[in-house]
């Protein structure tokens, strides 16, 4: 018993840094990029949506709807195993940004949409009769005040795709959860292992968490 804790300890302090390793190159690249990238996205078809621009109102539709409609897994085999049969080939890492930039961008569009048609319609016109044009209004106006109501669920959806990295494992992108798993089937103690790639996850989320709240109360400062 005393020779397996031992064991067990060794192997832990062994892939502590490998883990660590995986977590900065791979992980936390993956969720800025794909947030960033989403965040713009999902800002476009918000905008689209707003503004009533027809000719692309059932394109951003079909899109959220599909991506909402489907779970991210099946999006990221479709990206990484499926299109190659059509001629397409995109490696794990580009795929894997791929499909969590559309899934960002789906998801966020509905809450910035949502944050921008709360602010009362009185401020569009008011702005109007200065001789604001719409962008103007939305640029110094509105967009201020809808930042206060968009950031909560934004910020959680930036924590959540920290975990949802974790897929990117089964298109073979090498980030913690797969660092953890390459580990496993050497050591093969996948409990203790899997435990420590746990535990990166909810340290970067808590530190996440933590400025999340911060910058809440940095918006809500002067009340809303």
């Amino acid at each position: 018993m005393q020779e397996r804790t031992i064991r067990i300890i060794e192997i832990l302090m062994e892939s502590f840094f490998p883990l660590l390793k995986a977590m900065l190159q791979f992980t936390v690249p993956l969720t800025i990029i794909s947030f960033i990238l989403g965040i713009l996205v999902a800002f476009g078809v918000a905008i689209i949506r707003v503004f009533h621009i027809k000719p692309l109102i059932p394109i951003v539709k079909f899109y959220v709807w599909l991506i909402r409609g489907t779970p991210l897994m099946v999006q990221l085999f479709i990206l990484f195993y499926g299109l190659p049969s059509v001629g397409v080939t995109l490696n794990a890492f580009t795929s894997a940004i791929i499909g969590f930039t559309l899934n960002i961008g789906a998801y966020n569009s509905e809450t910035i949409r949502a944050a921008i048609e709360s602010i009362d319609k009185g401020q569009w016109e008011a702005a109007h009769a200065l001789g604001l044009t719409r962008w103007q209004t939305l640029i110094r106006i509105i967009f201020p005040q809808a930042i206060k109501v968009a950031v909560p669920p934004v910020s959680n959806s930036f924590i959540g795709l920290v975990k949802d990295t974790s897929l990117a494992a089964t298109l073979t992108v090498t980030e913690l959860f797969h660092k953890a798993q390459q580990i496993t089937a050497r050591t093969y103690e996948p409990l203790w292992l899997y435990l420590e790639a746990a535990f990166f996850y909810l340290i970067l989320c808590s530190v996440l968490a933590y400025y999340q709240g911060k910058l809440e109360q940095k918006y809500n400062k002067y009340g809303t």
